[in-house]
């Protein structure tokens, strides 16, 4: 699932999601377990009230999208994220780049090359290895 809108001038899970969808995917990979739509609202609601058929559209509409899978329960819904955030997030970031690299190519890795200035050693130890595995399999 590929999530089309990113949103350069936002942050964290805010660049896939709209403000709700965000909060909602943050709370249900926290707990990482089924959630109803009251448990999500009644989360939310910590922070600010929010309306149940509000979070149950939101909910609806992350399931359309492919993020959210929706099982009966009983006479309730439940509902948990497709992937993990941390498989989300790999699987946007690697979509990302390939989309990035067939369009502007090595404009990109110029540019990514120059953003490691602000990295850590480990990073750029970890490409180093990454470029010698692809010399090799050349």
């Amino acid at each position: 699932m590929l999530i089309r809108k990113f949103k350069m001038k936002e942050s964290g899970l805010n660049r896939f999601f709209g403000p709700l969808e965000a909060k909602i995917m943050d709370i249900l990979w926290n707990v990482e377990k089924e959630m109803t739509i009251k448990d999500v609202q009644f989360e939310l609601e910590k922070e600010k009230s929010t309306n149940f058929n509000t979070v149950m559209t939101v909910m609806n509409r992350l399931v359309e999208k492919g993020i959210l899978r929706k099982k009966t329960v009983g006479r309730s819904s439940v509902y948990a994220p497709v992937q993990t955030r941390e498989s989300f997030l790999n699987e946007q970031s690697k979509e990302m780049t390939h989309e990035l690299m067939d369009e502007f190519g090595t404009v990109v890795v110029s540019h990514m090359l120059d953003a490691l200035e602000d990295v850590d050693e480990d990073l750029v130890s970890k490409l180093e290895q990454k470029i010698k595995e692809l010399k090799k399999e050349k």
